[in-house]
């Protein structure tokens, strides 16, 4: 059975918050920003922090609540498909902050997403950018790293950092999805949506729609096939065998899973190291073993290949199970 959706076809943008009240998590950084906007005066914003946990979209509330219908009028966003290089801050940017806002407000607002992604000589041309036009523009900029932001613009800035969205705030809203879409989602098939995304709420809206295409009934078994990720139990037999001894068991248990599964050998190896610590094992080993994973997970990512890596991960196993370093 196929879904009906309605409106808008992308989840994120059609459930996307559009006041203070409607975010969920972050409640502290909400409050804060909250008394800035009531106050019609923000000074220069920073958010920081992982992706899909409010930033873009507290941006976008932030501007509609100080200009109302005209925020577009008086809102100018630059994304990672923009060019990031010097010419877009002398240009598009400074011929934007110079002129004034049409409503009350004395002042437009430029949002920067992925700021991190500005190179050092832009950041140089930003930072006078937002001293000399400060009377009539604002700047709100989303990172994912801080670090990668100069110190001249942190310290102009106002820094908010974001946290992961914690489990009750991502079904609250997955709740709300669910009820407006009429689905039927599973208490396991949360766990499951939640586990996968990893506190990220765009993704995990995502992985419901997806899900939903196929099934207004969401399980456990859906999610986890859209998601592409290995289950739980299937890698927890593959450590149990390599734990035991049985190395040429736990090989062949991987490469089936890893084959029925269509799943990387970067993503298997994260389910290996959450299950390190359900492993009937010594707490010195589990921490060799999580050493050892990490391990494997850079050589892969610098390119070896990733079978031979998970092979000699296994043999770690292994030896660890019979009490060998």
């Amino acid at each position: 059975m196929i879904v009906k959706m309605s409106g808008v076809n992308i989840w994120t943008e059609k459930y996307r918050p559009t006041t203070f009240d409607e975010m969920v998590g972050q409640q502290e950084i909400i409050k804060r920003v909250k008394s800035l906007v009531q106050a019609l005066n923000i000074p220069h914003l920073l958010f920081a922090g992982p992706a899909g946990t409010g930033k873009s979209t507290l941006a976008l509330i932030i501007v509609k609540e100080l200009f109302g219908e005209k925020w577009k009028e008086n809102y100018l966003e630059l994304n990672a498909s923009d060019e990031r290089g010097i010419d877009v801050v002398r240009q598009k940017v400074k011929d934007f902050a110079r002129t004034k806002a049409i409503e009350n407000i004395p002042f437009k607002v430029i949002f920067l997403d992925e700021a991190d992604a500005l190179t050092k000589e832009a950041q140089q041309a930003l930072r006078r950018t937002m001293e000399n036009y400060t009377s009539t523009c604002r700047f709100i900029m989303s990172c994912n790293y801080s670090s990668r932001i100069i110190d001249p613009i942190q310290s102009r800035c106002v820094v908010f950092r974001f946290k992961l969205l914690e489990k009750k705030d991502i079904k609250k809203r997955i709740d709300f999805i669910a009820q407006n879409e009429k689905l039927n989602i599973r208490e396991e098939a949360f766990d499951t949506l939640y586990e996968v995304s990893e506190g990220d709420c765009r993704r995990a809206i995502n992985l419901l729609q997806a899900t939903a295409a196929i099934s207004p009934d969401v399980t456990n078994d859906m999610i986890t096939m859209v998601s592409s990720a290995a289950k739980p139990a299937d890698v927890r037999v593959v450590l149990d065998y390599a734990i035991a001894g049985d190395f040429i068991g736990a090989r062949d248990k991987l490469l089936d899973t890893m084959l029925k599964d269509s799943v990387s050998g970067t993503d298997i190896i994260k389910s290996i190291q959450k299950e390190i610590w359900n492993l009937q094992v010594e707490p010195h080993i589990k921490v060799k073993l999580t050493e050892k994973t990490g391990e494997a997970e850079f050589r892969m990512i610098e390119g070896s290949d990733e079978f031979v890596q998970l092979q000699a991960l296994l043999a770690s196993f292994v030896l660890a199970g019979r009490g060998e370093d």
